[in-house]
């Protein structure tokens, strides 16, 4: 019997590399719950989600079940003076390929973010919650959102906040360099949220491809906690056994082109309760891969 395909973008990204070593048996997720899916990773040089024709010949070709869609343009301050790719990239080209999906009957798992939000609230945000977001990053997110449901109804959009992971660049490895290179450093504690181990969130994407249901619509996902940057910074400084000194300061003495929001912590209700999935607490997850990143230290001394 022919397995049924499953496209996933951006498969150089943090997420994109998480699903493949999940795939490959090396992840949270082991095979047998996917033994009639083959899956295709497409990076930005096999497959850019731009060429709406080529994309279009692509689906067409392989006729996939399920697109789970990494490739963004992530980068949240260049962003600030590259307005257009970020909305190219984030916004048109999601609505895109949000219908090539609905014309070949493809349901769509896209990636958001929390900085769909202005960073108000004082608890946790549900998913319909008002929107309003104060960067350039996170309004050209919400675009690519509110096409990409437009577009094609069998859309799941799953929004999640501070990714990282043992590939690519991130807030983890960032902090693991600076505390090996300098004494001391300073970090925002005025910025609340939580962290998402990229690992987790591949794990309960697959599940809900193998699972027996699919519920289109908006979810937030995230580790389990409510953190700041500081916070994020101090467990990382233990974990490693630093003696770097971490100070906290205010965004305010850390200014950057795009602006954050204050306070981002996503409300997991939804996603567990429509999918049962059971999401460990963010310590736990920092925990396991500062472990893995130590451990592609020891065999490639590169990080």
């Amino acid at each position: 019997m022919e397995k049924k395909k499953i496209i996933v973008t951006g498969a150089n990204g943090q997420l994109g590399k998480e699903l493949q070593a999940a795939v490959s048996g090396t992840g949270l997720i082991k095979g047998v719950l996917l033994d009639g899916y083959e899956f295709l990773f497409l990076s930005r040089d096999d497959f850019s989600i731009q060429k709406e024709e080529e994309a279009l010949r692509f689906f067409t070709q392989h006729r996939p079940v399920y697109c789970i869609n990494c490739a963004a343009y992530t980068a949240v301050d260049k962003a600030e003076a590259e307005q257009e790719l970020a909305f190219t990239i984030n916004g048109e080209a999601v609505g895109s390929l949000a219908a090539i999906c609905r014309g070949i009957g493809t349901r769509l798992i896209h990636i958001s973010t929390d900085y769909v939000f202005d960073g108000h609230s004082a608890i946790p945000l549900k998913e319909g919650d008002p929107t309003g977001p104060i960067n350039i990053y996170g309004a050209s997110k919400l675009k690519g959102e509110q096409l990409a449901l437009q577009q094609n109804k069998d859309t799941l959009i799953i929004r999640t906040s501070w990714v990282y992971s043992e590939f690519g660049n991130n807030f983890v490895k960032t902090m693991m360099r600076l505390m090996r290179e300098k004494d001391k450093i300073s970090v925002v504690d005025d910025q609340i949220g939580s962290p998402t181990y990229a690992a987790d969130l591949a794990g309960v994407i697959l599940q809900i491809v193998a699972g027996e249901k699919f519920i289109p619509g908006i979810y937030h996902y995230s580790n389990e906690g409510q953190i700041s940057w500081f916070d994020f910074a101090l467990a990382i400084k233990g974990a490693t056994l630093s003696a770097c000194v971490v100070s906290p300061i205010h965004t305010a003495q850390y200014p950057t082109p795009a602006r954050r929001p204050h306070y981002s912590l996503l409300d997991k209700g939804l996603i567990k309760a429509t999918y049962g999935v059971s999401i460990p607490e963010w310590r736990e997850s920092l925990t396991l891969c500062i472990a893995k990143i130590n451990a592609i230290t020891r065999n490639t001394g590169l990080v």
